[in-house]
């Protein structure tokens, strides 16, 4: 049995004396690294030699989520250069794609096969099912570092090893070194398999805004407005990766699908789509752990209750999005998965997701998930424990919440 862990700093983090002077470092940094939407474009514009970020639209995003940034108790240093660095490099590749696809116009011409998309709450699977199938040469995915640095600089264009593996193997570290126990939750390294809600921020309209901070303001912006444009801007993006290092069928998965069924249909036609499904309170409870967890990158204290209170809500909007809009997608090019059936047979489950998008399950696509499975056994690295009460939650209150779903997709 997985080890259990117990997370006592949860509200109050504590760091290794190592950690603490990196963060000393960075505290001293973030005095240069401002959250000033004109020192970033500045900053962006320098380091690429480039002036042309794409449509403007962007922009008033932008200044809502860094005004929401700039709303959050207890910030400290490291964080706000984190935030800093974070909205840089999204900056920096706008600039990146914007020049590649000026000097390859051709790129918007490239034809995707209807993509594989994993839509499902975060501890419902998603992610090794998005492992397992990514496991074989089927399908095409987006690494880690590729999904912090899409698009190369000029300069390092042909460099080998690429530079961005580098960058990427420093910041896996320090994330390691910070939060010792978030590979628990989930385990990041550089070359992993990665969602693509990454590139969704480099438009500046991604669920992945709220993940990083308690930003409400931003939230409340996000759902008033039709994502589909920034998802078209994906699609560009997918096709400029397409055009960089090759591919065929992309997987895709990411939680913040599950309320852009509709958008996912007009943007993606004929796309197969997977739903997952798990007794939405202890997913809840595993995403508020991990959130409130990662908060300690950028603050303190940590208002472990507000951020409970928040993602409750929010989960709730989004499986009340999927009640309305699950038929979007027609039975055909959809199947609903189940979390225990899923983990009672995870080949199998596979399996009925390459008959839906009518691939061939090859020999070799077999091998690699067995492959996969047997150096990646559930819980191997320990499990966190959660509780309610440890975030000032009810139990039944959240099972009432939740009934609808429930009795739709698991009863």
């Amino acid at each position: 049995m997985s080890e259990l862990v117990h997370i006592a700093d949860l509200e109050s983090p504590r760091f290794t004396p190592e950690v603490e002077e990196i963060r000393g470092f960075m505290e001293a940094m973030a005095a240069d690294a401002p959250l000033d939407i004109g020192v970033l474009h500045d900053k962006a514009r320098a380091e690429t030699g480039l002036d042309d970020f794409g449509p403007e639209d962007y922009r008033e995003r932008l200044e809502i989520f860094v005004a929401a940034l700039k709303d959050i108790d207890g910030m400290h240093g490291p964080g706000i250069l984190n935030f800093h660095m974070q909205i840089l490099q999204g900056l920096k590749n706008r600039l990146l794609l914007t020049d590649l696809v000026t000097r390859h116009p051709e790129i918007r011409d490239i034809e995707l096969v209807p993509p594989v998309v994993i839509a499902g709450l975060p501890r419902t699977g998603t992610t090794h099912l998005h492992n397992l199938l990514a496991a074989g040469p089927t399908f095409r995915v987006l690494r880690y570092w590729e999904s912090l640095e899409p698009f190369p600089l000029a300069s390092e264009v042909g460099e080998d090893p690429d530079p961005r593996l580098a960058r990427t193997d420093m910041a896996v570290d320090f994330m390691n070194a910070a939060m010792p126990e978030f590979k628990l939750m989930h385990e990041m390294t550089t070359e992993h398999v990665h969602e693509e809600i990454q590139l969704l921020a480099n438009d500046f309209s991604s669920m992945l805004m709220e993940t990083v901070g308690h930003v409400p303001a931003w939230r409340d912006h996000y759902l008033q407005h039709d994502q589909t444009p920034h998802y078209e801007h994906l699609r560009l993006q997918l096709q400029a990766l397409q055009h960089l290092r090759g591919g065929r069928r992309w997987l895709l998965k990411s939680p913040q699908h599950l309320e852009q069924l509709p958008v996912l249909e007009s943007v993606f036609p004929g796309l197969t789509v997977v739903v997952t499904h798990r007794d939405p309170v202890p997913v809840t409870l595993s995403m508020v752990m991990m959130l409130c967890y990662s908060a300690r990158m950028h603050r303190s204290p940590v208002e472990v209750r507000a951020i409970a209170d928040y993602w409750v809500e929010r989960l709730d909007v989004m499986l009340q999005s999927l009640l309305r809009d699950r038929d979007a997608i027609p039975a055909e090019r959809s199947i609903d998965v189940r979390f225990d059936e899923f983990m009672a047979d995870d080949l199998a489950v596979a399996a009925q997701v390459y008959e839906l998008a009518g691939e061939e399950l090859t020999a070799e696509a077999s091998a690699a998930m067995a492959d996969y499975l047997a150096g990646h056994q559930r819980g191997r690295l320990g499990r966190v424990a959660t509780s309610p009460e440890m975030f000032g939650l009810d139990e039944q209150a959240l099972r009432a919440q939740f009934a609808p779903y429930v009795e739709r997709f698991l009863e």
